[in-house]
């Protein structure tokens, strides 16, 4: 017999050391309806008692072809109109020889506690000072 067949079959001789693991899975997963997704399940089954890495169930769960049907919603930032563009009346020349001259302003959004906050802070070109 060839070494590479005794060992290719020794392989497949083994038992799943996941086997127990996996059918708990599955109980978990059908107990709430699909609904629960790795890191729950992780929760759980540390709930129980077992400790194991959230990595490895989500390795086990794709393995049994099991998917959370409660997807994240992805983010979606506010576009407002489309198509509109701002004049361009600077030319790119951000420089300014009197204060009070040029003042420019940007957005920017952050999520805080599923909450978006806006900051658009309104700076001064000739120092550079923040005005409001």
């Amino acid at each position: 017999m060839a070494r590479s067949s005794f060992y290719y079959h020794q392989l497949c001789s083994k038992s799943d050391k996941y086997r127990e693991l996996k059918e708990l899975i599955k109980c978990i997963y059908h107990k709430h309806k699909g609904r629960y997704g790795y890191r729950r399940i992780t929760d759980e089954l540390r709930k129980l008692g077992r400790i194991i890495n959230h990595k490895t169930v989500l390795k086990l769960m794709s393995l049994l072809g099991l998917k959370s049907l409660i997807r994240r919603k992805k983010y979606q930032s506010y576009r407002g109109d489309q198509g509109k563009i701002a004049p361009h009346i600077l030319q790119h020349n951000f420089k300014a020889d009197r204060p009070n001259q040029k003042w420019v302003t940007d957005i920017t959004e952050f999520k805080v506690r599923a909450k978006m906050l806006y900051l658009s802070p309104i700076i001064d070109l000739y120092n550079q000072e923040i005005i409001s």
